[in-house]
């Protein structure tokens, strides 16, 4: 006979989990304990914030739920940011917290909250395993939910006295996942007679666009048809930003060429496209595109997205059933030079005069970079650089979370790419989003990581600094003091520079993003 717990996680290893990451607590123990007996690594992370990002980027990056884990209350809340992030970002995450004995629920007791109810609004699904009986049905839920397109968070609380319970059961065995059907032939047909007939059409390349695998699908409808393609900020990658059709992102260009070209399309096909992310009014305004919805799920009902069709199917299948209806000649790269300009910008190095700014190392850590490198954006004036300046030649090699948006997932998030691919990683990240998780360094260095952190360090809140000049021409409580980050990165016994020249940040990078070592680099930035 087994306990829960041991039921518990003997399920999460049917469903082929691999590692949890999350802070240990009085009321997991046994959880912990059965974990500790099992196939899967537990990793303990030094907050539970850091552990729900971990988890987020796993999901992202594999497609499989990543999993977190904590105790009640305080554990359970400081997994919140993180599970937030994965539910709009749309990451399969599936977070276990613990509870207190079910005797002492009905009351007020110490550190007990209503967890179920508070995770309500930022998970797909969430429940409380108020028996063991019930642990096969609620894991094999939570996991088939939380991986189902649109994927996202769900949540499992367990209470410490059902962990210890002994019960007979085995786990529900997986099955594949569920696919949307191929799309209608009347829908495709009403699209591919939309594309045909626009004089400026423009595929937008959403998250969707990436997270299902249609990148092929969409590179091959372009590659033939010669359509120009724009991405949101997450949407990076689905074709590489070396094809002639590529736009970048729709806030790419310094005088933001790329909206512009956006607003002169007649027709826009937004494949994978979640408006959490990019709001439509930015790039439909007038209400006047033709739009084309190629997605898993139904368009929001939206002013500014009101599609003309909606084909809600499997979104790679859609893409090629499109391109087999429109003639080679309906489209042309109607604003290529513009392709030409936008990389120009975004690859040549710096004038070796100029101040060190973000905008002008980008070139620098992406020649560092290969192409499957993957680059892990926290949030700040350097991730919009980023969505608009750093090209991007592969699906999921830059991991931007912009759903929830949330500053300090860079470092937790490089170290769960370091685990989850062979790829080098870099995480990129300003010193305010740096501090905010700057702990996980001790996880990193535990594990024996190897990726590269690049600190844009200018003591300040700088997008919201500028954000407020651009509203009021002065900024107010955004300044900071900040640790020497090179000394603060060696006391976890870390390698760490701090270039000073051009040539310094060329050979920084040059050396540190190919090595296997786990390496701090601090750019002072001078403007």
């Amino acid at each position: 006979m087994q306990t829960a717990s041991d039921l518990l996680v003997d399920c999460l290893e049917a469903e082929g989990v691999e590692t949890v990451f999350g802070v240990p607590g009085e009321e997991i123990e046994d959880l912990l304990f059965s974990l500790r007996d099992s196939s899967i690594e537990f990793v303990p992370t030094r907050h539970e914030q850091g552990a729900a990002f971990m988890a987020d980027v796993c999901g992202r990056l594999t497609g499989d739920a990543g999993v977190c884990l904590s105790t009640l209350g305080p554990g359970a809340t400081n997994l919140i940011t993180g599970v937030a992030d994965a539910h709009l970002d749309k990451s399969p995450v599936v977070a276990i917290t613990g509870q207190g004995n079910r005797e002492r629920l009905h009351k007020e007791s110490h550190q007990a909250l209503d967890v179920v109810d508070v995770f309500e609004p930022i998970v797909e699904w969430n429940t409380q395993i108020g028996e063991p009986e019930i642990v096969p049905e609620s894991v094999r839920k939570a996991f088939k939910l939380a991986e189902y397109e649109k994927p996202g968070a769900t949540h499992l609380e367990f209470p410490e006295d059902v962990a210890g319970e002994e019960i007979d059961a085995a786990p529900i065995p997986t099955r594949d996942r569920v696919r949307r059907p191929d799309p209608d032939d009347e829908s495709v047909e009403r699209a591919a007679t939309l594309l045909e007939a626009a004089d400026r059409p423009i595929v937008l390349a959403g998250n969707g666009a990436v997270r299902t695998h249609a990148a092929d699908s969409i590179r091959a409808i372009v590659d033939r048809l010669e359509i120009p393609v724009v991405a949101t900020y997450m949407g990076k990658g689905a074709i590489s930003d070396r094809d002639p059709a590529s736009l970048m992102t729709l806030d790419s260009g310094a005088d933001g060429e790329a909206a512009r070209a956006v607003d002169r399309a007649d027709c826009v096909v937004a494949i994978g496209y979640d408006i959490a992310e990019h709001d439509p009014e930015g790039w439909n305004p007038d209400l006047e595109k033709t739009i084309v919805h190629v997605d898993h799920e139904p368009a929001e009902v939206y002013r500014h997205y009101n599609p003309d069709v909606e084909i809600v199917a499997d979104v790679g299948a859609t893409v090629a059933a499109i391109d087999e209806r429109v003639p080679s000649d309906a489209c042309s790269l109607w604003c290529a030079e513009l392709h030409d300009s936008l990389l120009e910008a975004a690859t040549t190095g710096p004038d070796r005069d100029a101040p060190i700014s973000v905008r002008n190392v980008l070139p620098l850590l992406r020649e560092a970079m290969a192409d499957a490198d993957v680059l892990v954006s926290d949030v700040g004036d350097h991730k919009m650089a980023i969505a608009q300046s750093f090209p991007t030649y592969e699906p999921n090699t830059c991991v931007i979370s912009n759903g929830l948006a949330s500053m300090g997932i860079a470092v937790p998030g490089a170290l769960a790419a370091d685990l989850a691919t062979d790829a080098n990683v870099v995480a990129a990240t300003g010193d305010g989003g740096f501090l905010m998780n700057a702990a996980e360094l001790e996880t990193a260095t535990r594990l024996d990581c190897g990726f590269t952190i690049v600190v844009f360090d200018d003591d300040d809140y700088g997008l919201i600094s500028q954000k407020q000049v651009d509203h009021r021409d002065e900024h107010f409580g955004t300044g900071l003091t900040n640790p020497d980050f090179v000394t603060f990165a060696e006391s976890f016994g870390i390698e760490a520079r701090r270039p000073e020249t051009w040539d310094e940040v060329e050979r920084a990078f040059a050396e540190a993003v190919p090595s296997d070592e786990l390496t701090l680099i601090d750019i002072r930035l001078e403007e």
